[in-house]
């Protein structure tokens, strides 16, 4: 899996400056945690993953790779509703998106909000409002 995501996310990184194979996958391995992380399989085959972790205040969505021959199908919309249905409790979901990536506008699509950039100069913070929230 730490593959999958250092094939995922290289555009991004590279396109950003940040590019290399072995941070990319450390980044992967220092916060993966299998207990959170289901593998998506497409008839029999690896498609990606998706790990939810759960914090005090918010749903954490960790994780979110499609191997390239599965992106741009539905498959992540899919995939995303389903865990956000199944994991949901009045806390918001949250997640970090690479700057200026394709995958915002899916996350937007599911209503994802951005909410500030991380000091790490890469990533993004957006999320959904509480369940709670009278103006969600």
């Amino acid at each position: 899996m730490a593959d999958l995501k250092a094939t995922v996310m290289r555009a991004d990184l590279e396109r950003l400056g940040y590019w290399d194979h072995d941070w990319a996958r450390q980044r992967f391995l220092d916060t993966y945690v299998p207990a959170n992380t289901n593998v998506i399989l497409v008839d029999g085959d690896v498609a990606g993953c998706i790990a939810v972790r759960a914090e005090p205040d918010a749903l954490w969505i960790e994780h979110f790779y499609l191997r390239p021959e599965f992106q741009g199908h539905g498959l992540g919309g899919h995939v995303l509703r389903h865990v956000m249905t199944l994991r949901q409790d009045g806390r918001p979901f949250k997640l970090a998106v690479n700057r200026g990536s394709g995958a915002r506008g899916l996350y937007e699509r599911h209503g994802f909000v951005y909410q500030y950039d991380d000091t790490n100069g890469v990533d993004q913070i957006f999320s959904t409002p509480p369940e709670d929230d009278p103006d969600a």
